[in-house]
């Protein structure tokens, strides 16, 4: 079963990385001395220094494994490269396809590559180019959803297409604890990537207002309100009173030229930003530098969620989270998600399937 551990780990669980810096060298560090796989999240610009500083601040922190993840639609070659110097355990890429050279690169530096896939075509193509496992997200998923298939359908076909290969399939989509850990099991998976469950944690780098608002609200919406000059991708956000208000916003409307609503620090780093081609990227050459400890502006409807450092009107900002954001009680320890993830399924799966025992005799 997967809390026998996938790819090296210890257990079978993963956190995703949770942009744009809520998944820091604190979480991921906890995550993994929990003996699960914890994710730090590349910026979306070229920044190979800060990021090598991540990674040896997160060292700092525990002497386990632990990956970083790039999202491919952004600037990528030079954080990539960083990323196998250091040689973490693993690298996580999304939202782009990943390519036969770039996985025999990674796995000459000793890294394996996991890609996210929303669909069966991505999936295959990852397989076709071997990569170490295969993350399955499904549209319950929070944050920016790439597919548009749901979980339970979507899963157990990719888990077929796998066969006998030695890849592990990884489920990601509203699963926050043990019942949906054994669900995933059921399908065929043998890990779990868990985003929303890890936000509400102590470690967490999310604003105390964001990790309150996922124990105060239960449903979510699959959207494309939030961040639109910068990255018109569909999303799924928590529905806050905001967006209750604003979820019907014109197609035409986008952050731009709103009105601010607050500041933050994003990776310990400002930027100039400058539009091109669509997305919002930094600027790194002449007289747009990225400086350390500066404040970033946040405006109405911007993609970005609140972080320790952000202040303003935080209740009108984006909330990415999943549909089992319902089920999250209470902020934990990463630790102990870990935990209550695999007793909890350990506990079930013999209530369920082994005859009834107490928590003694399954431990």
């Amino acid at each position: 079963m997967g809390w026998r551990g996938i790819l090296g780990f210890e257990y079978g669980i993963v956190q995703a990385p949770l942009g744009p810096d809520i998944s820091g060298p604190e979480l991921v560090a906890a995550v993994a001395n929990a003996g699960a796989i914890g994710f730090l999240r590349a910026p979306d610009w070229e920044t190979p220094d800060y990021l090598r500083e991540l990674i040896r601040k997160t060292r700092t922190l525990t002497d386990k494994p632990f990956g970083v993840a790039v999202v491919l639609a952004f600037p990528h070659e030079e954080n990539i490269k960083a990323i196998l110097d250091e040689k973490v355990g693993v690298l996580q890429v999304s939202w782009g396809d990943v390519k036969e050279e770039l996985v025999q690169e990674a796995h000459s530096a000793g890294v394996k590559v996991v890609p996210q896939v929303g669909s069966f075509e991505e999936a295959k193509k990852a397989i076709d180019v071997g990569v170490d496992a295969i993350i399955v997200q499904g549209r319950e998923a929070g944050g920016h959803v790439i597919g548009q298939d749901g979980l339970i359908s979507l899963l157990p076909r990719v888990v077929d297409l796998v066969g006998d290969r030695n890849i592990p399939v990884i489920a990601a989509g509203g699963i926050v604890d043990e019942r949906g850990y054994v669900a995933a099991f059921a399908l065929g998976a043998q890990g779990i990537c868990l985003g929303t469950r890890f936000v509400a944690t102590e470690e967490s780098y999310a604003h105390p207002t964001y990790k309150r608002k996922l124990i105060e609200l239960d449903e979510t919406e699959y959207t494309t309100v939030f961040g639109r000059a910068r990255w018109p991708a569909p999303h799924r956000a928590l529905e806050t009173p905001f967006f209750k208000d604003w979820k019907s916003l014109p197609a035409h409307e986008s952050e731009i030229n709103q009105p601010l609503i607050g500041h933050s620090t994003i990776n310990g780093i400002s930027s100039s930003l400058k539009a091109i081609g669509g997305f919002t990227r930094p600027l790194i050459s002449g007289s747009h530098r990225i400086s350390r400890g500066a404040e970033k502006e946040i405006r109405r409807f911007s993609g970005t969620v609140p972080n320790r450092t952000t202040t303003g009107d935080i209740e009108s900002m984006v909330m990415f989270a999943g549909e089992g954001v319902g089920l999250i009680k209470e902020i934990l320890p990463a630790a102990e998600v870990v935990k209550r993830l695999v007793e909890g399924a350990k506990l079930l799966i013999h209530q369920q399937f082994g005859g009834l025992k107490s928590k003694e005799e399954v431990a």
